[in-house]
């Protein structure tokens, strides 16, 4: 499973960052591993010229599953980490409703 991390010009992407986000990707989808080629995490700052305000980080994750179209989710959240959390958790029910129902076939 490949993971790339993208920021927008308001999220530094250090690689204490890179390394943390990729490790909640990872531990929040490890399960799937097998059947995922590639998940894209897109970081971005929705308000960056104005002050922050309760819910101005964005988390989109996309995961592309082989034989199936690519699935992506968004949450927003006050800080980086609790939106990218969010995404992955949001991503993991998605996973497991869409892979459960092609095990039901």
């Amino acid at each position: 499973m490949q993971v790339q991390i993208n920021t927008d010009r308001n999220i530094e992407g250090d690689e204490a960052m890179i390394d943390q986000a990729e490790s909640v990707v990872r531990g929040a989808l490890e399960r799937f591993s097998a059947r995922i080629s590639r998940v894209e995490v897109h970081l971005s700052d929705q308000n960056s010229d104005k002050k922050s305000g309760a819910r101005d980080m964005r988390c989109l994750m996309e995961v592309r599953v082989e034989g199936l179209k690519p699935t992506a989710v968004t949450h927003e959240a006050a800080t980086v980490e609790d939106a990218l959390e969010g995404a992955a958790g949001k991503m993991q029910r998605s996973l497991e409703t869409t892979l459960g129902r092609l095990a039901n076939r």
